[in-house]
């Protein structure tokens, strides 16, 4: 008789991990902010070793900067880290995507059209978080359908580089418009089997952060750490 792997536990630096993730990708924590280990476990009422490992997670993934005997902070945008995930994600997002087109798991298809409609439904009521969390969604829904859920890990760790400075590029419904408009060609590209559109339009769906990078750079210059 095989034994059934126990559920996984959620443990204190999971929970200390996931709010701070979600406060520095909503921009509720700025770049450049400070944050204190010892705050932190207060605020928590947990000890500093589960905010410690939390901590690391974050600066694994970029997001924080931390420096012994001086104040971990936010880490502020960098155009080369930005460039560097963006190629990491393309790589592997392509892939997932002919795939798909190729040989989908049809069972993921009503979620990824349900997704479609509360996709527009966020936009409709110009709710940007919403539109930014079923954004993240999509592209683990594709990730299924390509029968590759496992590359979503990838993707996410690449994708946390880029997600913040989207906040401040969704910032009007015009902008949503065109990222839901994307997802559209893109699944019904995937759904007719057309391996070639499908490449095309998610080139031109993640090409569309260069130009939102240098304006993003322009504007908010203070935020970047070059």
């Amino acid at each position: 008789m095989v034994a059934l792997a126990a559920p996984e536990r959620t443990t204190s630096s999971d929970v200390v991990f996931e709010e701070l993730f979600g406060r520095i990708i909503r921009l509720e924590l700025l770049p450049g902010t400070k944050i204190s280990e010892t705050d932190v476990a207060k605020s928590f009422g947990y000890s500093r070793q589960p905010v410690r490992e939390a901590f690391t997670r974050l600066a694994h993934l970029n997001l924080l900067l931390v420096r012994p005997q001086r104040a971990t902070v936010v880490r502020p945008f960098s155009r080369q880290l930005i460039a560097n995930a963006r190629f990491v994600r393309a790589a592997v997002e392509l892939e997932v995507v002919r795939a798909a087109s190729l040989d989908r798991d049809r069972s993921v298809d009503a979620a990824l059209n349900a997704n479609l409609r509360e996709q527009a439904d966020a936009i409709a009521k110009s709710d940007v978080s919403l539109f930014h969390d079923l954004d993240y969604q999509f592209h683990k829904l594709l990730c299924a359908s390509g029968k590759q859920a496992f590359a979503f890990e990838i993707i996410a760790e690449n994708k946390a580089q880029v997600d913040r400075l989207c906040m401040l590029a969704l910032t009007s419904k015009e902008a949503m418009d065109v990222l839901y408009e994307d997802h559209q060609k893109l699944l019904a590209a995937l759904f007719s089997g057309d391996a070639v559109t499908a490449d095309t339009v998610l080139r031109t769906h993640l090409d569309r952060l260069t130009p939102t990078v240098e304006a993003i750079y322009t504007t908010h210059n203070a935020y970047f750490d070059e």
